[in-house]
């Protein structure tokens, strides 16, 4: 008998992005979605259409660019965002309409201030509409952790009659636990009677740590499609972990008979290339894809794992997409067998942006004597992917001493004119920070809120990586930079930061 497959929705480019400060720009998302083609997910979803311009144009590029995977445009119960989704996804090779509206009695009583019978009769117009652009139509029931069941399986039934082939049960604010959820799955099959007819969905969020474990109790109740999201990000506590479920009915397929379509050895590169473009550093002991994932540092288990790795490790690195290979190149190599080496690690560059990450490359290689893999990426994403269209770093001078004053000067193309400053600081990061407010005049009207380095790699001359958080009023942004001078890779997390906030509006309130 063939195993029942498990459809994979991401949604790292919606609810994703919804971290506060993971804002993405239209490139960095067509980058991410076409990662997530090679991954194999069976649904992206690339954002909401209605929430700004920007949302729409990445949308509309992802919709164009993806060939192998549906589409979706999240919607809320309005003509106006289905039509605006719709809009967006009609070039998509498999288009789909997700639209959704609160269920629970606090949503509809403060919220959307409705009766339950104008919420069902808003949730069928909605699926109504939709399916009038495809027949791909998924409906969400927001909070429906939190829904009376009763109600929950009224509505259900409506939007199914009304067309929607997937019906998602969001554990919207993660307040259900794994048997509870599970039994809500349950009952809907039990007690709708035309639940064959749709995908049973759930999207679950993290707020008591159990997204995940709620997601594999929706499984075994009868839940055909789980959505998630890469590294877990999302609002708040963040949604299921793409790679935590995946590994999970890989690995336990005792307890969980199913099959995913998921190329998992694409798993590892996929989260590193999200936590680059967000700037969120993945925590160590994160499952799957952490760094200490695969560690083993007490001798009883570095012993067993040296005789048979079973003893500690349930999968292998390489299930995962992770290697113990090693970047030789150096300051001798070639470009030839640099961009045989970028091939390998999954990156598909014009021949203007080989050039510029070749030079990068050799500059690198002449301070270090050894470049590992992690530095190679660091460099390309920091000198090629990065969003550089209103500001960006020309030249930078810092003076710094036991017995002198930090000063620095900064020269910054600035929408196309070159500008200078300098300024003494604090510290010699504190002085680059206060010369390119000089340049910069709004920056000393944004808050930092966080400033964060780590190594990306070993050693006194290893890279540093810098995450900046700047806040402005409601908006905010998180930006990134990498440099074997930990001062300048401060300056390009600034300016990278800098630039995702010039592109950053206030956006509707998103659901589910």
């Amino acid at each position: 008998m063939a195993e029942e497959k498990i459809i994979i929705f991401d949604t790292t480019l919606r609810d994703g992005e919804q971290s506060p400060g993971a804002s993405m720009t239209v490139d960095e998302k067509v980058r991410i979605a076409k990662q997530l083609e090679k991954l194999r997910v069976d649904v992206i979803e690339a954002g909401f259409p209605m929430a700004s311009q920007g949302d729409f144009e990445a949308v509309q590029k992802v919709a164009a660019t993806i060939r192998e995977c549906s589409v979706a445009g999240l919607a809320r119960a309005t003509i106006a965002d289905i039509d605006r989704a719709w809009a967006a996804l009609s070039e998509a090779a498999d288009p789909r309409i997700h639209t959704f509206i609160a269920t629970s009695p606090i949503h509809m009583k403060h919220k959307l201030n409705m009766q339950p019978d104008q919420v069902v009769e808003a949730a069928v117009a909605a699926v109504r509409h939709a399916r009038k652009y495809t027949r791909n139509v998924e409906w969400s029931a927001e909070d429906a952790g939190r829904t009376d069941m009763d109600f929950l399986c009224r509505i259900v039934e409506a939007v199914i009659a009304a067309g929607a082939t997937t019906v998602n049960i969001p554990d919207t604010v993660g307040y259900t636990l794994p048997h509870e959820f599970g039994d809500r799955i349950r009952t809907l099959v039990e007690r709708v009677p035309n639940i064959a007819q749709a995908v049973i969905s759930v999207h679950c969020h993290n707020d008591l740590g159990l997204a995940v474990a709620n997601s594999l109790s929706a499984i075994l109740q009868g839940a055909r499609q789980v959505e998630c999201t890469l590294n877990g990000l999302g609002e708040r506590a963040g949604n299921a972990a793409l790679e935590e479920v995946v590994m999970a009915i890989r690995t336990r397929k005792d307890l969980l008979p199913f099959q995913v379509g998921v190329v998992t050895t694409e798993i590892s590169r996929a989260s590193k290339l999200v936590s680059v473009v967000t700037g969120f550093p993945v925590q160590p002991n994160k499952a799957i894809v952490g760094a200490n994932a695969f560690a083993h540092e007490a001798g009883i288990h570095q012993d067993g794992v040296l005789k048979e790795a079973t003893t500690y490790e349930i999968m292998t690195p390489a299930s995962v997409g992770l290697t113990d290979s090693r970047m030789v190149l150096g300051k001798h190599s070639g470009r030839h067998a640099f961009r045989d080496r970028l091939e390998i690690l999954g990156y598909e560059l014009s021949a203007e942006h080989l050039d510029r990450a070749f030079r990068r490359f050799k500059e690198v290689a002449d301070k270090k004597q050894e470049l590992f893999d992690e530095d190679l990426e660091a460099l390309v994403d920091d000198e090629v992917i990065r969003e550089t269209e209103h500001y960006r770093l020309i030249r930078l001078h810092v003076a710094s001493g036991t017995q002198d004053t930090p000063v620095a000067a900064v020269e910054m193309d600035v929408r196309g004119e070159k500008l200078r400053g300098a300024s003494w600081g604090a510290g010699p990061v504190d002085a680059v920070f206060q010369a390119i407010s000089q340049v910069v005049p709004e920056l000393k009207e944004m808050r930092l809120q966080l400033y964060q380095v780590h190594a990306i790699t070993g050693g006194t001359d290893a890279q540093g990586e810098v995450t900046v958080r700047l806040e402005k009023g409601e908006r905010m942004a998180q930006g990134q930079g990498a440099d074997s001078d930990v001062i300048v890779a401060s300056a390009k997390a600034l300016i990278n930061a800098l630039n995702k906030l010039a592109h950053k509006r206030g956006r509707p309130r998103q659901g589910v």
